[in-house]
């Protein structure tokens, strides 16, 4: 898949990827080149804008994460789409593979979260606890394999890595995921987490703006949810 084919969405304002698993949103101590400086690459040759390039990172996803990440291509449009996430008004949807369990179909969970910056890993509570943070998730079951199931996950709160330690914390950790307690990794390093939907009003035209990124082709556990 080269650059271009990762572009959801584009206009004079905003600029919508699917990022891949792997890639990086931001620079890190890997060196490797990350989404953000990809945008801007591509802003620069398409539009052959001398100097620097403006792209502001709206939101992040994880590493071995895949699916929607929002850029915006002015300063206005970055700062009107950063109040809408503080006031909850950009609903992003989630995909997650589990493996098989006996889970409601259905649950609101809430936890207390907290950052371990040493190991950058997230530990969920059950109760109130120091410096730790609400997060709240819905999700339902939507599909059923022989071994796995599909949650289709909806966030009141955006904290660090919360899927991940949430679906950890009643035992479902997310197929790959090591970190939270999967029993292997997945041979590419990626982890069945996928931003899957989001829906927002557009921060200057005031449309509505509703997208889907596809499944990870090159996975046929995720091609067999998506059918």
């Amino acid at each position: 898949m080269n650059f271009e084919e990762q572009i959801l969405f584009e206009d004079n304002h905003i600029i919508i990827i699917n990022k891949k698993s792997g890639q990086i949103v931001q620079g890190d101590k890997t060196g490797d080149v990350p989404l953000v400086d990809e945008v801007k690459n591509y802003l620069k040759n398409k539009y052959n804008k001398p100097g620097n390039v403006f792209a502001g990172l709206v939101h992040r996803l994880d590493r071995p994460t895949s699916g929607i990440v929002i850029f915006a291509k002015t300063s206005k449009a970055l700062s009107r789409l950063t109040q809408m996430l503080k006031k909850r008004e950009i609903k992003k949807t989630y995909w997650a593979v589990i493996k098989k369990k006996n889970l409601p179909e259905s649950q609101r969970l809430v936890h207390y979260l907290k950052k371990n910056e040493k190991n950058n890993k997230t530990i969920a509570y059950n109760h109130p606890f120091q410096n730790a943070k609400e997060a709240i998730l819905t999700y339902h079951i939507i599909k059923k394999s022989d071994h796995y199931q599909l949650l289709e996950i909806n966030l009141e709160t955006g904290r660090h890595h919360q899927i991940r330690a949430q679906l950890s914390a009643i035992e479902c950790p997310i197929k790959g995921d090591l970190k939270y307690g999967f029993e292997r990794s997945n041979a590419d390093g990626s982890i069945h987490l996928l931003a899957r939907k989001i829906e927002f009003i557009h921060p200057v035209k005031k449309i509505k703006i509703f997208l889907e990124a596809p499944v990870p082709q090159n996975d046929n556990l995720w091609k067999s949810f998506q059918k």
